[in-house]
């Protein structure tokens, strides 16, 4: 197996110096946004993560090696390349055996930190419990990783175009803990509020981390999603973004989109119309993200 796992100069000096790190997927870089917004926040988040005292480890799939931490060229390449595979659990032997470019993600970014030893991952949001999910049983892989694989997740809760209410079912029925920070509510990505409460909120990264020690001591299976709200200056009302979605919504179902079409229409569409606002939300809650990460591996790191 390590063979098939590389560090960066960075990250490798971070483990042997017992230094926080943060994961950080790449699909926010390959799939997320348009270039070169997407290299630009990448290079910002991981600085983000740098000053609030903890080391950034980007994780892609290059070369047959899952990468634990990208160079500058490297960041560059998913950003600007047209092939870049999507990665989750089911894709990452095949992609490491054929050596093609992947970019991680919240599944697979959560196995390959795992499999690094890095405890917190910082991310946009989670995937979900898709609206009409009854039917077409469309659920994101990243809630059953949650329920299997050791890592705290730092997000801005579900992203608004799911069913938060069933993800949250979702989740409550595989164990997983979501503990809002600084607030009890769940947060819908773009917006701060979902109207659907959580059962535990705290208000510190310390007592975060000793939450998390406590899980992983017990020995108890599964992640946690700490769910942090977009901040209020650069949130979408949620009377607004709940219009958008359900046009987005009522034009794939007229447009017969489907599956995996779904999501990368329906963030297109809601980038549309919004005339971007959506674009520039995601950035800013995808940078507080990382600095309530950084936060949250630093306090981990002294448990």
């Amino acid at each position: 197996m390590k063979n098939m796992i590389s560090y960066s100069a960075e990250v490798q000096e971070a483990i042997d110096q017992k230094k926080p790190i943060v994961a950080l997927e790449s699909t926010i870089i390959s799939h997320g946004m348009p270039y070169p917004q997407n290299v630009e926040t990448a290079r910002e988040v991981e600085q983000i993560v740098r000053d609030h005292g903890a080391v950034p480890a980007t994780i892609a799939l290059m070369d047959g090696r899952i990468k634990i931490g990208l160079s500058e060229e490297e960041l560059e390449l998913l950003g600007n390349s047209p092939d870049v595979a999507k990665v989750s659990r089911r894709d990452i032997g095949q992609l490491l055996a054929t050596k093609k470019i992947g970019a991680t993600t919240v599944a697979a970014t959560m196995i390959c930190a795992e499999l690094a030893g890095i405890r917190v991952f910082a991310t946009g949001g989670i995937g979900g419990v898709h609206r009409g999910a009854e039917t077409t049983m469309d659920i994101s892989a990243d809630l059953e990783e949650l329920s299997n694989t050791g890592v705290a997740v730092v997000c801005a809760g579900a992203k608004s175009i799911l069913d938060i209410g069933l993800t949250l079912e979702y989740l409550e029925t595989k164990g997983v803990p979501v503990i809002g920070y600084q607030t009890v509510e769940m947060p819908a990505f773009y917006t701060r509020h979902s109207d659907f409460p959580l059962s535990y909120g705290s208000d510190s990264t310390e007592e975060l981390a000793r939450i998390l020690k406590a899980q992983w001591t017990l020995g108890l299976k599964g992640g946690a999603v700490i769910a942090n709200p977009i901040p209020a200056e650069h949130a979408l009302d949620k009377a607004f973004i709940d219009e958008i979605i359900e046009q987005a919504m009522s034009e794939a179902q007229a447009n017969g989109i489907s599956g995996k079409e779904v999501t990368p229409f329906l963030l297109g569409k809601v980038k549309e119309l919004t005339e971007g606002k959506s674009l520039v939300a995601n950035i800013e809650l995808v940078k507080h993200n990382a600095k309530v990460g950084a936060q949250l591996a630093a306090a981990y790191q002294i448990l």
